[in-house]
């Protein structure tokens, strides 16, 4: 067996990451009932044929259906969505790196700390930004990337990514008013600085935007309303193997809509969420390499200056 096939039923059979440890318990739930509807059953009861019906009906079967496509659309629309903001949110940020460290001009030795600590700041912004969608607490990740002054006066910011993204403009036009940086360049620079605060918002709306309550509120009580009425019209058909077509139908519909629920706030820890850690990570290492290239240059410069 090709590495292809195992490696796609490893994937189809894997528990890790899916979404059945969630709907397990209502799985058991609805199959429970088909064994009670079975037993019923089995001891003469019948039940009238046009209770059943509702399952078979095309017109329900077509409501359900649309229902469940559009909340995984919906879903998958706020998962795409926030994986572009956050590529945005990585593309300004290198952008902006890059802009700082070639454009604004090196005066004195303090002008080159003054830059690294800018530079730092753009860590800093994506990892807060991490942090401020998560509604995690701050745990020593950002220090790092920050001055004793700044790391406190965060403690008590509401929004800390929007405060370091003040930060980073009032660095910019500190060096246009000391004419190291010029006006074309520091528009230039603030509106890849705008682009970031842009998709901070945007990463807010995508969380504070769920799925309006009185549209989940109907979608769950038409898979209810269906898989009380379900084993209704399978057991006189089926009898005994109701219980197991059951199971089959409700993990496959309970699985599609779990599906939504899982990938609609796109921004937590489960494993099907969005990879901000190494997103921030690879952004890290990437400015770090920035700043390293630049320093080796003006190793390399100063070198090829001194006398032979």
């Amino acid at each position: 067996m090709s590495a292809e096939k195992v490696n796609w039923f490893q994937t189809a059979l894997r528990v890790r990451g899916s979404v059945i440890p969630v709907i397990l318990p209502r799985i058991f739930l609805f199959s429970g009932f088909g064994v009670i509807i079975s037993i019923i059953h089995y001891y003469g009861f019948s039940l009238p044929e046009e209770i059943g019906n509702v399952t078979t009906n095309v017109a329900f079967n077509l409501v359900l259906g649309l229902l469940l496509v559009f909340r995984t659309n919906t879903a998958y629309e706020h998962y795409w969505e926030g994986r572009k903001i956050w590529g945005g949110i990585v593309v300004n940020s290198l952008n902006l790196g890059r802009k700082i460290q070639i454009a604004i001009l090196e005066n004195d030795p303090t002008d080159r700390e003054k830059k690294a600590a800018s530079l730092r700041l753009l860590s800093a912004f994506a990892i807060a930004t991490k942090l401020h969608l998560r509604q995690s607490q701050e745990n020593n990740e950002l220090k790092p990337f920050l001055t004793e002054l700044q790391y406190s006066q965060l403690q008590n910011v509401k929004n800390p990514p929007l405060k370091i993204a003040v930060w980073i403009e009032e660095y910019l036009k500190q060096q246009q008013i000391n004419n190291r940086l010029s006006m074309d360049e520091l528009l230039l620079m603030n509106n890849l600085l705008n682009n970031m605060v842009e998709s901070l918002i945007g990463s807010e709306r995508i969380l504070k935007t769920p799925m309006p309550l009185i549209y989940a509120i109907y979608l769950k009580r038409l898979l209810l309303i269906y898989f009380i009425i379900l084993p209704l019209d399978l057991v006189d058909d089926l009898q005994w193997w109701t219980v197991p077509i059951v199971a089959l139908i409700s993990f496959t519909l309970l699985g599609i809509e779990e599906i939504g629920n899982q990938l609609e706030d796109p921004f937590g820890f489960d494993l099907y969420d969005l990879p901000l850690d190494e997103i921030c990570q690879t952004l890290i290492k990437n400015i770090e390499d920035l700043m390293a290239r630049s320093e080796d240059e003006l190793i390399s410069q100063t070198e090829s200056n001194l006398p032979s």
